[in-house]
């Protein structure tokens, strides 16, 4: 974060008749988690997430899990990506685009990132299984599309190839982080400057 420069951090409570999410994050933090949504492998992929991406995240989500995992994970989505999104601000200063093609053992991933204000999400990402375990699989792309239409992001995400499910899934969160992370980042360039001809990204 350039000097004299505002904390880029946000906190968010989110409360339906579904769920009870309270989510903060500092986009200049070192990748510390404290993460408890009562679903272990999710619990698992927020980690990544907030460790590569070095945001810190506290979370605490608690959801309507007798029924499924799907609120749970979908408004935990929401919930950090508008604590993203408030974080960012006007979202001056910084590098907004950024890729990644990421590796795990027999996985290949690339997720490619443009924090834009304008939401999109284009997933090429398909699992042999429709569970990890009791985590249904389907949810891995839920998460990801309430990310991107909370924080304002463009986020394309496509797996080349893999064998394992758990493994699929991980690298698609470990690269949405590491593309964050460099998107996000203050570029020393452009300090206090809008990264775009238009002058906002504000959608």
């Amino acid at each position: 974060m350039a000097k004299g420069s505002a904390a880029r951090s946000a906190t968010i409570e989110r409360k339906t008749k579904e769920t009870g999410i309270t989510v903060t994050v500092d986009l200049d933090g070192t990748g510390r988690a404290e993460i408890a949504t009562g679903v272990g492998f999710f619990d698992h992929m927020l980690d990544q997430l907030a460790r590569h991406s070095l945001i810190d995240m506290k979370i605490d989500a608690k959801g309507d899990l007798h029924i499924d995992d799907h609120h749970t994970v979908e408004d935990t989505g929401i919930a950090i990506g508008q604590a993203i999104s408030k974080a960012l601000g006007e979202r001056r200063g910084i590098t907004r685009y950024a890729s990644i093609d990421l590796a795990m053992d027999e996985t290949l991933t690339k997720a490619a990132i443009d924090v834009s204000g304008r939401p999109f999400l284009v997933w090429n990402v398909e699992f042999s299984s429709p569970k990890i375990g009791t985590f249904d699989t389907e949810l891995v792309r839920e998460f990801f599309q309430a990310l991107a239409q909370n924080a304002g992001i463009t986020l394309h995400v496509m797996n080349h190839y893999g064998a394992n499910n758990h493994h699929i899934a991980e690298t698609c969160f470990k690269a949405v982080a590491r593309a964050l992370r460099a998107a996000v980042e203050p570029d020393p360039r452009q300090d206090g400057m809008v990264p775009s001809t238009k002058g906002t990204l504000k959608g």
